[in-house]
């Protein structure tokens, strides 16, 4: 079986870490086929949400750090030197226009961590936990230090790195990390498919607008984010899902969107 499984139903594409003897912990050629896939899921015009999660019962481990190991000290040299940004997962889940669910069924340390703040919505199963990269002596490289201050805040995000505190359901719940904690593996990957349906129900094109929008904001000033979000609205006009739209809510009947 593939490491990275690829799924499209209901137009929620479904994208499974499939390494559930190691946690799901992810290879260096893992991290190429992951960026891939987020973009083919970006790209499939049958999706118009993404799922991800992990197989088995754990979400992701993070680096495979005893495959690292066995390629001896030249394989940090090699992964350093292959750095291009088209490989990174993290970097493919941001630039995606569809939003991504992530229903984090187990444990995320590591790089796990980041693929699960890089998504728009987070469920979490109530055994799972987050796990400081810092434990293991590496800094946070997947987005972390960007995206967890913002959802989680300056002094708990320094509890997380600094102390080595492990963040629980509860707490990353609390914390806003999350918006939901459900009770285990499975229903964690059957709300987070929820989600995603809930999400290809709605108008795509406004979606991955107002997904564009949110991204822009984080490094535009107000004025100029104003203009920008007027020049992806106009446009949404004189879409038929616009029309069908105005027209279910005349008619008191539910909307079917199909994306033009």
């Amino acid at each position: 079986m593939p490491d990275v499984l690829y799924e499209v139903a209901g137009h929620v594409a479904t994208i499974t870490l499939n390494r559930p003897e190691r946690r799901n912990a992810l290879t260096l050629p893992m991290l190429d086929l992951l960026a891939e896939v987020v973009r083919t899921a970006d790209a499939d015009s049958d999706a118009r949400a993404i799922l991800l999660t992990g197989a088995g019962e754990g979400f992701c481990a993070g680096l495979d750090l005893v495959e690292a190991a066995a390629q001896g000290p030249g394989a940090v040299d090699a992964l350093a030197t292959s750095y291009r940004p088209e490989r990174i997962p993290i970097v493919a889940m941001h630039a995606a226009d569809k939003p991504i669910v992530a229903a984090i069924n187990g444990a995320a340390a590591g790089y796990g961590v980041g693929l699960a703040l890089n998504a728009d919505i987070r469920v979490m199963a109530r055994r799972a936990r987050f796990v400081p990269p810092t434990r293991r002596a590496l800094v946070p490289e997947s987005g972390d230090t960007y995206l967890l201050p913002r959802l989680a805040g300056w002094e708990r995000t320094a509890r997380f790195y600094f102390l080595g505190e492990e963040m629980p359901a509860e707490a990353a719940l609390a914390a806003g990390v999350v918006s939901e904690v459900v009770d285990d593996g499975d229903a964690c990957r059957a709300r987070g498919a929820e989600l995603a349906a809930q999400i290809a129900a709605m108008p795509p094109l406004a979606v991955q607008a107002a997904k564009r929008m949110m991204r822009a904001a984080l490094t535009e000033g107000y004025e100029d984010h104003v203009g920008r979000v007027l020049l992806q609205l106009l446009p949404l006009f004189r879409t038929a899902d616009f029309a069908e739209a105005s027209a279910a809510f005349l008619q008191k009947r539910s909307p079917s969107f199909t994306g033009r």
